[in-house]
């Protein structure tokens, strides 16, 4: 019961961080047989912002592909009636990357790209994509999901943002809490709420225009929403005792939550325009971190009411409770934090054994539990929207930091900052283009 309650003051185990640091990634394990593919500097690039150098480090950070080096590139073509295709061959591509950035009226900027079968000789696909010199970036981006798609199947969600919250130090005894929102790769850092009191749990509704999150403001946990664009922010849920742990419901008008306004931390279904409640769940236990199943007919939560903190389902309907919830996690003494896959095939979760709590995937199916990490204290699992990675907050080297691995636990990155820590992550839904 210990070990739930403190997921409920998540927010007092974050430490200092700088004020100005962004977040870095370091490939730290690779997938051997990803597969070798080449982006060639793209003709017409200024020396700000480098596509091609971004669409490389995007698919190598997918752990799917394994770029060229640019020192090994056998040559420089800008477009497709430029490529050997039997040097490419014999350098071990099997796809490259060629395109241009050419200058239009104004700032305006067209970036043309194409993706080629070095084997067949043949392209694959290619676009002409308007942009201008502070949407590169984004474009680059865009660019990486295409080719990803192209190559995999799956859709790319390089062209996404991650929330976290940070803390920094602020004179003796002081800390200072920023929520924060930047591009899946670290870049474009932008400042939701910076708070002297703790703000913890981010969550993205389904358009990925709002945050709900937990401020303690006003000396006691608060949920809010905030419009990411204009700063707009509410309290929706201020009652006496706890309000956390909120999650929103794919329809964007209801939010899941745990409060304990009746006396006992339980979850309830909170519809936005009427400020409704709904309680789901009444048992003497704690019950918290609600999420909902990409249908939003159920929920998943935490509950230790089986004597240790384990995942447990309950059926909606019309948002209403359909009968008991049912216990889902039996592997380990210790299963929490869960949340679904996009397809809601699988969850993730914190699976504790012992001292160590590391990030897991339970397929629904079969119920098989895999550990993904061998980290030993691991926080705040949350899927990429096309379900091929999960971010997540650890300690490292007695630091916060976030990573991300992929659901097949091959593939490993970090993302952190040159001081202090940073935590609680939350990866948006897919964005409009």
């Amino acid at each position: 019961m210990k070990k739930v309650k403190s997921i409920l003051l998540l927010s007092l185990m974050l430490f200092a961080v700088s004020a100005e640091a962004r977040l870095t990634i370091e490939i730290s394990e690779g997938v051997e047989g990803a597969m070798p593919i080449a982006v060639v500097p793209f003709g017409g690039e200024g020396s700000k912002v480098n596509a091609a150098s971004i669409i490389a480090t995007d698919l190598a950070r997918s752990g799917r592909f394994a770029p060229l080096a640019a020192e090994n590139l056998p040559g420089r073509p800008t477009n497709g009636k430029s490529i050997n295709f039997a040097a490419w061959r014999a350098a071990g591509v099997e796809n490259v990357v060629v395109g241009r950035v050419q200058q239009e009226a104004g700032d305006k900027l067209l970036v043309e790209f194409q993706l080629f079968d070095v084997v067949r000789g043949e392209q694959v696909t290619g676009y002409s994509i308007p942009a201008t010199p502070a949407r590169l970036r984004r474009v680059a981006h865009q660019i990486s999901d295409i080719v990803y798609e192209k190559l995999t199947g799956q859709r790319g969600a390089f062209n996404t943002h991650v929330a976290y919250v940070t803390v920094e130090k602020d004179g003796p005894e002081k800390r200072r809490f920023r929520l924060a929102v930047a591009d899946a790769d670290g870049y474009n850092e932008q400042v939701i709420l910076t708070s002297r009191q703790p703000l913890m749990s981010p969550a993205w509704s389904a358009d990925g225009n709002r945050l709900a999150y937990v401020s303690f403001e006003e000396g006691r946990s608060v949920v809010y929403l905030q419009d990411i664009a204009s700063g707009q922010r509410e309290a929706v849920a201020r009652f006496k005792g706890i309000n956390s742990a909120p999650s929103w419901a794919p329809d964007g008008r209801h939010i899941a939550l745990t409060m304990s306004r009746d006396g006992n931390p339980e979850i309830y279904i909170l519809e936005l325009r009427s400020r409704t409640l709904t309680r789901v769940t009444n048992n003497i236990s704690i019950d918290t971190e609600p999420a909902w199943a990409p249908d939003g007919r159920s929920l998943v939560f935490t509950s230790d009411r089986g004597g240790k903190p384990q995942i447990y389902r309950v059926e909606l309907n019309n948002y209403r409770p359909q009968g008991r919830p049912r216990r889902l996690t039996f592997e380990g003494l210790y299963n929490a934090r869960a949340s679904f896959s996009p397809d809601g095939s699988k969850l993730v979760m914190i699976n504790g054994d012992g001292n160590q709590f590391r990030i897991a995937v339970m397929e629904l199916n079969s119920g098989t539990v895999r550990v993904l990490t061998d980290s030993r204290y691991d926080e705040s699992p949350s899927f990429a929207p096309n379900g091929s990675m999960i971010i997540f907050a650890t300690e490292r080297n007695f630091r916060g930091v976030l990573e991300a691995v992929s659901v097949d636990g091959r593939a490993h990155q970090r993302l952190g900052t040159s001081q202090g820590d940073v935590r609680e992550p939350a990866w948006s839904p897919f964005i409009s283009q």
